[in-house]
């Protein structure tokens, strides 16, 4: 299996937390959800060619950050490309839900799964429905997700579904999706997931998405 790990940024989210890790959970959350938006803005312009338009959305306990791209670019070759619309980053705190899932609102979305994407592909959330992510009015949090990785078939989808568990069973849990795409398009090609546990310690993993 490929090494992804020159992707993840996990040294630079340990210079953020070391300064502060012995501040109260509450307050780390805050000063991290203050300065990893732009970490995260940063690092996905170095591996874009698009002029970019960086929003910042919020529904509930999590904060989407958004490249609303709704044209054509002209790369730096002077050819016009087509710029798919895609997520950056998503974080907040884990609020585990009882209500059940929007399926139907999600199986609207673009059409029917395989026709659109293939076999291999299933309809994902960035954030779970289980912990807070919704599709219904927040259609940017879904994205064509490698199957086996979505349904924890695979060793890394069982991770996958490990680290999600852990935010279900720990409300206020701070964790994050943070997509990486090797081309234009709006399906990533890495995923990095992460959480800050109550010991403020993270745990992070990088999962392949292809």
């Amino acid at each position: 299996m490929e090494n992804f790990e020159s992707f993840s940024l996990k040294s630079e989210y340990n210079s953020m937390l070391n300064p502060i890790k012995k501040l109260e959970y509450g307050k780390i959350i805050k000063k991290l959800s203050d300065s990893l938006p732009s970490l995260w803005s940063k690092k996905y312009k170095e591996f874009s060619h698009r002029l970019s338009d960086i929003c910042i959305i919020n529904h509930k306990t999590f904060d989407y950050i958004f490249d609303d791209v709704q044209s054509d670019n002209e790369d730096f070759n002077n050819t016009t490309l087509r710029y798919e619309s895609r997520i950056v980053a998503v974080y907040g705190k884990s609020d585990p839900q009882k209500r059940k899932r929007d399926d139907g609102r999600l199986k609207g979305w673009l059409g029917k799964t395989e026709k659109i994407f293939g076999i291999s592909w299933d309809k994902g959330h960035f954030i779970a429905n289980s912990i807070g992510g919704v599709i219904d009015g927040v259609e940017i949090n879904a994205f064509p997700q490698n199957r086996s990785l979505n349904r924890g078939w695979s060793d890394q989808g069982k991770v996958y579904r490990k680290m999600e568990d852990y935010c279900f069973n720990n409300p206020g849990i701070f964790c994050f999706s943070r997509p990486i795409y090797f081309d234009e398009s709006f399906r990533p090609s890495l995923l990095e997931y992460g959480l800050l546990k109550f010991d403020n310690s993270f745990w992070i993993e990088i999962f392949d998405n292809r």
